[in-house]
């Protein structure tokens, strides 16, 4: 017997939305991270474009800003969808361009600590 559930609800965020872009460098590597919000300010999607970046670099971090954009778009709060990303260790890695963030341990580690900085934490109340 399939049990019939509910699909999970899904906040899609208007045609035409504000944005922040935001560059930063890790190491050698420069970034723009782009933040899409919703009307009331809140992040609801994420596209990152780095330099020197390989397909397979390039593939990784959109698949990684896709996921993250539907986590937040699906009601996880910023603070738990940037904690799964927050201390991953991997290359690029080391000194930014950030005087509030001046090392990071990878890509995802930078933007998670960026979102949550400028975001914060707090859980998303229902809409």
């Amino acid at each position: 017997m399939t049990r019939m559930t509910a699909a999970p609800s899904r906040e899609i965020l208007p045609e035409t939305r504000r944005s922040l872009t935001h560059k930063f460098a890790i190491a050698n590597y420069e970034g723009y991270l782009t933040v899409g919000l919703f009307p009331d300010g809140r992040p609801g999607e994420i596209f990152i474009k780095m330099s020197k970046e390989g397909s397979t670099l390039s593939g990784l971090i959109q698949g990684f800003c896709r996921a993250f954009s539907l986590s937040l778009q699906h009601g996880l709060s910023l603070g738990d969808a940037a904690e799964r990303f927050r201390g991953m260790r991997f290359e690029p890695l080391g000194a930014t361009s950030n005087p509030d963030i001046p090392e990071c341990s990878s890509i995802l580690d930078y933007v998670a600590r960026f979102l949550e900085a400028h975001y914060g934490k707090a859980p998303r109340t229902a809409a």
